[in-house]
C-alpha cells in the first residue's frame, strides 16, 4: 500500500485483529484528534496506543520505523500514548514498546531487527503481554533476561 493513510488505517485494522484474537479488549478513540490510535483494556486499567507500520527496510539490516506524527506534527510527549505498536508489514511482527522508551529521546524513527534476538528493542518483540499486565504509563520496561 503506497499511501500512508490508507496504509495506516490497514495496519490498526491488523493490530485490532491480532489483540482480539489474543484476548485483548480494544477501544477505538471516536476522533482522529486522539495522539493514541487505540486502548487496551485490562483488569479494570487501560493504556493506550499509538500503532505505526513500516515497510522500509534498512541498509544495516531489519526495518527503519518513524515514529513521528507525521512530517509536519509536533513530535509526541510523553503522557500521550503508553505503547507503540510497530508493525513490519514483510514480515507480520510486531513490536510492544513503552512509549517513555522513544518519546523522552526525542526520538524520530527506530531500526527494527525481528532476525536478531540481541538487538535494542528485541524485548519487544511480539510482547502484547505487556498490553495486559501494564497500568498505564507506570508500566515497566523489560530488560532482555526477563522475555521467555
Amino acid at each position: 500500500m503506497s499511501h500512508h493513510k490508507r496504509r495506516g488505517e490497514w495496519a490498526e485494522l491488523q493490530f485490532m485483529a491480532k489483540a482480539a484474537k489474543l484476548g485483548l479488549q480494544i477501544s477505538k478513540p471516536w476522533s482522529e484528534l486522539a495522539r493514541y490510535d487505540m486502548v487496551i483494556g485490562a483488569d479494570g486499567h487501560f493504556v493506550s496506543v499509538q500503532i505505526k507500520s513500516t515497510t522500509n527496510s534498512s541498509p544495516e539490516g531489519g526495518y527503519i520505523c518513524g515514529v513521528r506524527p507525521n512530517t509536519r506534527g509536533k513530535p509526541y510527549q510523553l503522557g500521550e500514548f503508553d505503547f507503540l505498536a510497530a508493525y513490519i508489514i514483510a514480515k507480520d511482527v510486531w513490536y510492544i514498546i513503552p512509549a517513555k522508551l522513544l518519546v523522552h529521546k526525542k526520538v524520530t524513527r527506530i531500526r527494527l531487527d525481528p532476525s536478531s534476538p540481541t538487538s535494542k528493542y528485541a524485548p519487544y518483540k511480539e510482547a502484547w503481554d505487556l498490553l495486559r499486565s501494564a497500568h498505564g504509563s507506570n508500566s515497566a520496561t523489560r530488560s532482555r533476561s526477563n522475555r521467555h
